[in-house]
């Protein structure tokens, strides 16, 4: 798992864009990410803290296990909005980037995290409201380590 993930570990700082979706107005953010490995090395725990205009904004735990095969994971995201997930969203490593796809009521949101060549990493956030169908930008992101 920390061969796979380990791009993610540490404490990370980011800058943001917020697209204008149902649930607000987008905008500029900035973000903590504080990520590390846990349960005798079986799952990696994110925290993540968001601030838009200097005020705390989106807060959200989530934890991303190791799947049975070695390229596949599930992921299990709380966040300051209410989601709380009835299943696990899947996931897989495709060599160059970890993809998840959340289902609920709301939708389908698609996270994207890809590590960049300077040693930083890049987050994606896109839903769906019509079975992957069309999909729209939620976030994008780009974090660099600070610790």
């Amino acid at each position: 798992m920390q061969d796979t993930l380990g791009f993610l570990i540490g404490r990370w700082s980011g800058e943001e864009q917020i697209a204008t979706t149902r649930w607000g107005q987008g905008g500029p953010a900035t973000a903590e990410v504080d990520a590390r490995i846990e349960l005798g090395g079986k799952s990696l725990v994110i925290d993540y803290r968001e601030q838009r205009d200097g005020r705390p904004a989106l807060q959200a735990h989530a934890v991303i296990a190791a799947g049975p095969e070695h390229d596949r994971f599930e992921l299990f995201w709380f966040d300051s909005y209410g989601f709380v997930p009835s299943t696990p969203a899947p996931g897989h490593w495709d060599g160059k980037r970890l993809v998840f796809l959340r289902s609920s009521q709301r939708g389908q949101t698609r996270h994207v995290y890809a590590p960049q060549g300077d040693g930083s990493y890049t987050l994606a956030l896109e839903s769906s409201f019509d079975g992957g169908v069309q999909w729209e930008a939620v976030m994008s992101g780009t974090y660099r380590r600070i610790d």
